[in-house]
């Protein structure tokens, strides 16, 4: 094994040890106790079969009988979810002829940054992670379950799910994907209409006929922003059927697989002889093996926030550090939008999370004896497909469009998609894989702003046609959540577009739509809490070098110091659209280093 692989994963293993120990004796005290039914007493046993028919009634009395809890992120507003309606009656039912129970344990809230984009909405999106985290641990006290399956797949969704989860981390645990949309119109042509948008050369009913045709029907989003990195970093973390992420929505072998990972989890649950719980599936082999995919995939820079909260859940301590080791020695092996023209079917299409895990493994990039869900990573490189109606595997293989997934011993790129950027302003990541070689370096002037509205108005008035640096400031997770900023690329994409070196620097978020522009996000500490973007004045000179992983400010420290903090803070921003019922979260919010989480210290 590459050895700087062997090294950040001692490195976790090592610094985590009296938290992961911790963690360890809770989750092995869990399941000491053994089946949580057969401990409740007659009444409580009685509320929670209440519901169910004679038949399940007399499987949920058996306590040698295996009961699944469902925790279903399931609203028929969101394209990703919508499939979900109808997965639990699917599975109850395949699991009842298997002698077997599944009870829906609860709900997640489930919102999308697409929809919220550019509304007051978008302040809770961040929070919401950790309030999905509460509410799959709520769903799952009632402890009447001897495995768990997660229907969740977006943004925020999937990590606050498994981070809940692992506060359940005795049970057997697997998301169940719902897969992707059908691919509508190219990714260049929906760029090239949002900034064409911007710039007014065409009108409103334009820009939605375009939207309308690229978001139109159910499944994820066809582009490799933060919902499908989730898939395929879970699916190579062990936490899905191999194979499994990005098989098309309400396809035969979607069903299939559905139907077989839930007879899985009898396989696997407690007292079965191959007891697989969670908190052994999530160990740091299976971190780094995310973190490893997340890389050569050039994943969502959301990651380097989920990633570390849902390492922190399951007792380790991951920093951006761990993510620039492993960046500086995975080479990026896969290449869809914002990163290339490709979407996540032609992905799919090319051989799937499988054939790049299998790239990463000619490379001894990953740990092949990490187990998962379904067995050792070793076992796990294989694609399902349907032979005479029959669920069947095959061995992945090389790629077949190797302008999407790499061919044998090619690579788009020598190193990870994500960098991290660091310098007298704090430290940042940045997703470097769409960003072409001469716009890698910027040196430029400051233009400061505080929040995303403003950069849109001084475009229009003609503001920003030169050389610049946009800062936005007082838009990280204390400040008001983090809100993703999607109003800016096009407008800054316009601006190289006419030649000029732009990039951005912010505390706030971008997820995996920062596309070719250079943009430091998440940079911490965050303005409200005395980061360093609160003392630049417009016309500081800022330097960003990806290649050196370099972001300052060009001022001398004394000119910095010297001046007053300046900026909006953002109460403004607290009150409305139910964001006076987040004011806790502000108070107790780590910073992005941390995972911008309000659940751990």
């Amino acid at each position: 094994m590459n050895p700087v692989i062997q090294q950040v994963t001692q490195d976790i293993a090592a610094r985590s040890r009296a938290l992961r120990q911790d963690y360890l004796e809770r989750m092995q005290a869990q399941a000491k106790l053994g089946s949580s039914r057969a401990r409740m007493s007659c009444g409580n046993l009685a509320h929670a079969i209440a519901a169910c028919g004679e038949s399940q009634k007399q499987t949920l009395m058996d306590f040698t009988r295996v009961n699944v809890a469902i925790i279903s992120a399931y609203n028929d507003m969101l394209s990703a979810h919508q499939p979900y309606q109808h997965y639990p009656l699917q599975i109850q039912q395949h699991l009842a002829a298997l002698g077997h129970s599944a009870q829906v344990a609860g709900g997640v809230p489930a919102m999308c940054d697409g929809v919220t984009q550019g509304q007051s909405g978008m302040d809770l999106s961040l929070y919401s992670r950790d309030l999905i985290a509460q509410s799959t641990a709520l769903g799952l006290s009632h402890q009447g379950f001897d495995a768990c399956l997660l229907l969740g797949v977006c943004d925020k969704i999937a990590p606050g799910q498994l981070m809940g989860a692992l506060s359940f981390g005795h049970l057997p645990t697997t998301f169940v994907p719902s897969g992707p949309m059908p691919t509508g119109i190219s990714n260049e042509q929906k760029t090239q209409i949002r900034q064409q948008y911007a710039a007014g050369e065409i009108d409103q009913d334009a820009l939605q006929a375009m939207e309308n045709r690229a978001y139109h029907g159910v499944g994820t989003c066809t582009f490799y922003g933060t919902a499908n990195t989730n898939q395929l970093v879970f699916e190579a973390m062990g936490l899905m059927l191999p194979g499994s992420a990005f098989v098309p929505v309400n396809s035969a072998l979607r069903d299939m697989l559905t139907e077989h990972i839930a007879g899985h989890m009898v396989k696997i649950a407690r007292g079965s002889g191959d007891y697989r719980p969670l908190y052994q599936v999530l160990d740091e082999r299976a971190l780094v093996n995310g973190l490893v995919a997340l890389m050569a995939s050039g994943g969502s820079t959301n990651h380097t926030l989920h990633m570390i909260a849902i390492a922190r859940a399951a007792g380790f301590i991951l920093n951006w550090d761990d993510f620039a080791k492993l960046a500086a020695v995975t080479p990026q092996l896969s290449c869809m939008y914002p990163n290339g023209p490709a979407d996540i079917n032609a992905f799919e299409q090319a051989g799937a999370v499988p054939s790049l895990l299998r790239l990463l493994a000619q490379r001894e990039l990953l740990h092949l004896d990490a187990m998962g869900v379904y067995g050792p990573l070793s076992e796990s490189l294989r694609l399902p497909y349907l032979q005479e109606g029959e669920l069947a595997w095959r061995p992945a293989d090389v790629s077949c469009n190797p302008q999407v997934i790499a061919a044998d011993g090619e690579a788009f790129a020598p190193n990870g998609g994500l960098q991290l950027l660091q310098g007298n302003l704090g430290r940042a990541v940045i997703k470097a894989s769409a960003v072409a070689p001469q716009h890698q370096y910027v040196r430029a002037p400051a233009k400061v702003f505080d929040c995303q509205h403003q950069v849109a108005d001084a475009y229009q008035r003609g503001e920003l046609n030169r050389d610049l640096v946009i800062v936005v400031r007082y838009n990280g997770p204390a400040a008001n959540g983090m809100p993703e900023l999607h109003k800016l690329m096009p407008i800054l994409a316009n601006l190289q577009k006419c030649g000029h070196q732009v990039a951005l620097v912010t505390d706030g978020r971008l997820s995996g739509a920062s596309g070719k522009i250079p943009a430091a996000l998440h940079l911490s500490p965050e303005t409200a809490k005395g980061g360093a973007l609160a003392k630049l004045r417009d016309g500081d000179m800022i330097e960003l070098d990806i290649a050196r992983g370099v972001l300052r400010c060009l001022s001398t420290e004394a000119q910095l110091s010297a001046r007053e903090s300046l900026g909006d803070s953002k109460t403004a921003q607290h009150v409305g659209v139910g964001r006076e019922l987040f004011n806790p979260f502000r108070q107790l919010v780590s910073d992005a280093e941390r995972g911008a989480c309000v659940l751990f210290d």
